[in-house]
């Protein structure tokens, strides 16, 4: 049986060139970068390499990104590094209701540690009013965390127009771009963002590998202590092989961005079509327009989500329901609850999610396959 993967926003394979480009370092290059000898010189080199590129890639400055474990380490960093180091200047923080669970979760520990926190409402697109951000900020607020696109149903928050809307205030913009990086145009400086996080994963790379970019001046207490590395804001030797994996993921990505912008937008074409040939009842989770072309969330009234994942996998399909994090979770998917007051429209949902290695083929096949099993469970 062939087996399909459509669920890449959980997690990516790791491209060829990623692997190959990482294998120096632990064959060669092995050294620890922070030694002084031959050995440590050539993985530094190769660390300070991968920084320097992921910099420009952002427009953001060589000192300004620190490696991390990956995404959740990246957003904890900068949420609760931030907050602990500048609750001084006032400890109320604004976010929205549907972050990534890496952010929700920090926001609910600082919650218990007296902070004060803001959970902005969305529409039923996903998308989050400038409007009700300025409504909701304080003189006391410290910080601002919105996701720049929605790991879910793919929404794309106005990004840019929330840094210009904090230019005069003193809350920094913290966003959560996990799922952008690579896929989006990133500019950290035009739009005004102060915090950033980002994943290996999700574009190809290595697991358990990120970055966080904090803005020159940003201090932050350190969530892990011991050597000084990072310039002592995550110690820890660093991975140098996954970081290289990382920085390689990350120039592919780049230099294919358009050509898979519009594969993907092409895939979920095809997908809503052969729904529409079918006639399955289904509604489309998300902004139209203003969305990650490489993720498609899709509701079938009346089905249950459990149901649709097992018949698929049965069928070779691996698709999700929502986050990642999630998985096997019978609670409705936070994110759908915040943009619908109809609690089913978050039990019927499938999250389609392409990458690497998907083809029109195999992507028509996932459809008509769905649309089986759809037709196979509205009769039960």
């Amino acid at each position: 049986m062939e087996r399909i993967y459509l669920d890449h926003a959980a997690t990516s394979p790791i491209h060829p060139e990623v692997l190959k480009s990482m294998q120096p370092y632990f064959e060669t290059f092995f050294g620890n970068p922070s030694s002084i000898h031959h050995y440590g010189r050539e993985s530094r080199r190769g660390l300070d390499e991968a920084r320097e590129f992921i910099a420009r890639a952002i427009n953001a400055s060589f000192d300004e990104i620190i490696f991390t474990s990956g995404g959740t380490e990246a957003d904890n960093l900068a949420i609760i590094g931030y907050s602990k180091a500048n609750q001084h200047k006032g400890k109320h923080l604004i976010t929205t209701k549907v972050e990534h669970h890496g952010v929700l979760h920090a926001f609910e520990y600082l919650e218990k540690q007296g902070f004060t926190v803001s959970y902005l409402d969305v529409n039923d697109k996903g998308e989050v009013a400038v409007n009700d951000l300025l409504a909701t900020l304080r003189e006391e607020t410290i910080l601002v965390s919105v996701m720049f696109g929605n790991n879910e149903v793919g929404t794309i928050q106005p990004v840019a127009k929330i840094g210009q809307a904090l230019k005069n205030h003193q809350a920094v913009f913290h966003s959560d771009a996990v799922q952008a990086v690579g896929m989006e145009d990133i500019d950290v400086k035009s739009q005004g963002i102060d915090l950033m996080a980002a994943s290996s994963h999700k574009l190809n790379g290595p697991n358990g590998m990120g970055f966080l970019y904090a803005r020159q001046g940003m201090t932050l207490s350190p969530l892990l202590y011991g050597g000084e590395q990072e310039r002592k804001r995550r110690a820890g030797t660093e991975n140098v092989p996954a970081i290289a994996g990382m920085r390689k993921a990350l120039e592919i990505t780049i230099n294919e961005r358009d050509q898979r912008k519009e594969q993907y937008r092409h895939y979920k074409q095809i997908i809503l079509s052969v729904f529409n040939e079918e006639k399955i009842d289904y509604h489309v989770n998300g902004a139209d327009e203003n969305g990650l072309s490489h993720i498609l969330n899709v509701s079938f009234p009346g089905i249950n989500i459990e149901s649709i994942l097992m018949n698929l996998d049965l069928e070779g399909i691996a698709v999700s329901s929502g986050s990642a994090c999630t998985a096997g979770s019978i609670d409705p998917s936070h994110v759908l609850t915040a943009m619908f007051d109809d609690v089913n429209r978050s039990h019927s949902a499938v999250r389609f999610s392409f990458g690497y290695g998907n083809d029109d083929e195999q992507v028509k096949k996932a459809a008509t396959t769905t649309a089986k099993v759809i037709r196979r469970l509205a009769r039960l």
